[in-house]
């Protein structure tokens, strides 16, 4: 293999350029990125990022170090628009870059809500996003954020720090139950609402007032109007997979995310990692999965690189998902997954140190934590090596 051409400059493409360095490659890498920033971390834009940090604290690397010590030629703002696999070319704006092997790692777009669009209304997936979110929130903006899922509990968390108002409006009836899955759920509510957020369940937004281009409320069904200066909408993400329709490289029929195997192979030569991708879970017995995690995306951006430079040897993927969100002061976190026969809430009625277990089977399946930071990863490894309910149960000390 010579020319690694990795399409998307997010941390599964700069997890897939350093492996494929590490893995002794010494052929040209180039990076391809629809921003114009350099390569940057997602998850502070809607914790840190809030707060304090500053766009180069969210960099992963500097322009120099990815230049001189990883050797990687940076195609930046300008976005893949089209994929040849047969012919081993991918379009980038008006010109064409031939490539030997190909990771994609193009994540995902942040869904938006139907009509003109309004100042004042934004997503948060960019650091575009989280620059915007931020100066709304500094100037003291009343917030509305639709959708209950983690980054918007973290916007609402940002706003009630500032002592702002802040509400969430929720199309389900329990926030994150695809997430933690029902019980949980309302353990997640109880915290918003034992912080002073105004959450809204089973509510749907009819439509966004404004006035002069500037949004100035939510209006639910039945009327009410909620006054808002900023509007976070954080209704899931979709595949960004538009660039490949037509290439032959297989979709999956519900979001359009990249289909791939167990070594995260799409096509000959062309693996996937991150976001975007599809692929069955060896550790969870080929259960397909996408997963929006960072700890994944890293694996696989590692995962997908060397296996592209050398697909004889190439391994398959075997994780735990795992994921976090810092609410309020406090850290939730999730290991494993929340489609579950049994749920067994293990703290006490009265623990803020909030934990539960996950069975499927015979078999953990998932743990949540809130404030035990400690804990989680034991848990983690309890799923990895496939412990028994009985297990965990003694483990937790519920034997």
């Amino acid at each position: 293999m010579d020319h690694l051409v990795v399409v998307g400059a997010s941390l599964a493409g700069i997890r897939a350029v350093e492996s494929a360095r590490k893995a002794g490659h010494t052929g040209p890498v180039t990076l391809v990125g629809a921003e114009e920033h350099l390569p940057y971390d997602r998850p502070p834009l809607s914790k840190a990022y809030l707060e304090e940090a500053e766009p180069d604290d969210v960099r992963f690397r500097t322009e120099e170090h990815l230049r001189d010590e990883l050797a990687v030629t940076l195609r930046l703002g300008a976005p893949a628009t089209g994929l040849d696999p047969k012919g081993r070319i991918v379009a980038v704006g008006e010109d064409e870059l031939a490539y030997d092997a190909l990771v994609v790692t193009t994540g995902g777009a942040a869904r938006t809500l139907p009509g003109e669009p309004l100042e004042g209304v934004h997503t948060l997936r960019t650091l575009d996003d989280a620059i915007a979110v931020r100066a709304a929130l500094d100037a003291g903006a009343r917030t509305v954020v639709i959708g209950a899922g983690f980054i918007g509990s973290e916007v609402a968390s940002g706003a009630r720090k500032r002592g702002l108002s802040a509400t969430i409006v929720e199309a389900l009836p329990v926030p994150l139950v695809r997430s933690v899955g029902e019980d949980m759920g309302h353990a997640c509510a109880a915290l918003h609402r034992a912080n002073g957020t105004d959450l809204r369940c089973g509510a749907t937004v009819e439509a966004l007032e404004g006035a002069d281009g500037r949004v100035t409320g939510v209006r639910l069904e039945g009327g009410e109007v909620l006054p808002a200066d900023l509007v976070v909408v954080g209704i899931g993400v979709n595949p960004a997979t538009g660039w490949l329709e037509g290439s032959g490289i297989e979709l999956h029929g519900r979001d359009g995310g990249v289909v791939a195997d167990a070594t995260l192979r799409a096509a000959d030569r062309v693996y996937a990692a991150g976001d975007v991708v599809h692929f069955p879970n060896a550790l969870f017995d080929g259960e397909l999965m996408r997963l929006e995690h960072w700890t994944t995306a890293a694996e696989q951006g590692a995962l997908a690189a060397r296996n592209a430079l050398d697909p004889e040897s190439a391994t398959e993927l075997g994780t735990v998902p795992y994921f976090w969100s810092d609410w309020y002061g406090s850290r939730i976190q999730f290991v494993g997954r929340p489609q579950a026969d049994e749920i067994r809430v293990a703290s006490a009625p009265d623990d803020p140190k909030f934990l539960a277990l996950y069975r499927r089977g015979d078999r953990l399946i998932g743990t949540i934590t809130i404030d035990r930071p400690t804990q989680i990863m034991k848990y983690k490894r309890l799923i990895s090596k496939r412990a028994s309910w009985a297990e965990a149960l003694e483990f937790a000390g519920l034997g």
